[in-house]
């Protein structure tokens, strides 16, 4: 799936994986992202879809962020 400016006008809060993702929205995005805080968790974009580590990885990473994920 493609990021769109309608899926960033809606988020307060967007995450990404890796700072190289960040750097795209920030290109592309740069008006859209006004005001809105842009978390980087520092996960490399190496996994398959839906596989179980990369899920056990998302869950610990954005639970400081989501409390009750």
């Amino acid at each position: 799936m493609r990021v769109t400016a309608g899926h960033l006008g809606w988020a307060e809060t967007i995450f990404v994986m890796e700072r190289r993702h960040a750097d795209r929205l920030r290109e592309k995005f740069a008006e859209e992202l006004r005001g809105k805080t842009l978390v980087v968790l520092r996960i490399p974009d190496k996994y398959p879809f839906q596989d179980p580590a990369l899920v056990a990885l998302l869950r610990q990473k954005l639970a400081a962020h989501l409390p009750l994920l």
